[in-house]
Order: structure tokens, then sequence, then C-alpha cells
């Protein structure tokens, strides 16, 4: 079973990222996806999530507007888009793979929103 973030960075305020999550060795299908963060000192937040068939995604407060979540089933991946970056979105980004009481974590991709 793998989660493999990719497309973080360092980025100036305002600008954009596209986050990517690949999944391997599980049915993904038939799981939900979503994407947490954790910034230095603070608590690992929920950031954005979708319904298992993709049809239904929500935000947290603090991006909505700014990020959207998708996800593709074919090629069983996920993404993070994430616009008009605020310095406070910095923070090492996780996607997961929920499904009852099993959830998969990546191992974590590194955004740093800074001038």
């Amino acid at each position: 079973v793998q989660l493999v973030e990719s497309g973080g960075g360092l980025v100036q305020p305002g600008g954009s990222l596209t986050l990517s999550c690949a999944a391997s060795g599980f049915a993904f299908s038939n799981y939900g996806s979503n994407w947490y963060r954790q910034a230095p000192g603070k608590e690992r937040e929920w950031v954005a999530g979708t319904s298992v068939p993709g049809v239904s995604s929500n935000t947290a407060n603090s991006v909505k507007g700014r990020f959207t979540v998708s996800r593709d089933n074919v090629k069983s991946t996920i993404t993070l888009q994430m616009n008009n970056l605020k310095p406070e979105d910095t923070a090492v980004y996780y996607c997961t793979a929920d499904r009852g009481s099993t959830r998969y974590w990546g191992q974590g991709t590194q955004v740093t929103v800074s001038s």
C-alpha cells in the first residue's frame, strides 16, 4: 500500500500550487480521500476531502474558496489545487485514503509560502 504526494515547494504569497497523491496497492476507488496539513508547532488539521465516488467534496473554512480537491478513480490519484496561497498555509501536506476504521497516510510534501 502506498500513497505518494508530490507537487510541494516554495511559492510566493498569492501564488498557486497543485499537490498530487498517487495511490497504489489497494482498491483506491473504494476509499474516501482527504488532505491534512501540519504546520510547525501546530496540530495536524483536516484541509479537504472527497467522497468515495468523488461526487461530493468539502474544504475547511480556512481554505474555502482558495483550495479545490478532486480525485480520479481511473488513475488512482487525489489532487489539491491551491490558489491565492498565504504564509499561514505553510505546512507539510498529507493525503489519506479512508474506509471504515482503515486509514492510509502518505509521507507528506512540504509547502512553504514566503516572499
